[in-house]
């Protein structure tokens, strides 16, 4: 089955839009409720206009959305898009730990020779 293309280009959106540092705060600023582009563009030294591009980046990659209340339009973070870039990762992170589970368990107590084999002599283990 081949992977959805869709689904491919969503994760490849939001993990350029998550490469910007200045982004990435804004996300994190985003967990904790909606702001105006006001607000978020307060620790930053750079524009409001920069800022509303910003925005407008993780909007194309679909982690944040606007909303019109008003004359205010808030920046609300969309947690469904963070969740499916979460379940990306923890797939590969589920695979990688059981390879490691297991070569701590070869390491930990290493095979034992079947039944029947030989054990060395001196001679071989020299």
């Amino acid at each position: 089955m081949l992977p959805d293309p869709t689904s491919d280009d969503r994760l490849d959106r939001a993990f350029v839009a998550l490469g910007d540092p200045v982004r990435r705060r804004i996300v994190a600023r985003l967990s904790r409720g909606p702001a105006t582009v006001g607000d978020l563009a307060a620790p930053f030294a750079i524009s409001l206009q920069a800022v509303s591009k910003h925005i407008q980046v993780l909007e194309q990659a679909g982690l944040v959305t606007r909303t019109r209340d008003a004359q205010r339009r808030p920046v609300h973070l969309n947690p469904g898009a963070l969740e499916e870039l979460t379940a990306w990762i923890d797939r590969y992170r589920l695979v990688h730990e059981q390879s490691y589970r297991t070569l701590d368990a070869l390491l930990t107590d290493p095979p034992t020779a079947p039944p029947g084999a030989a054990e060395p002599s001196q001679e071989d283990r020299s």
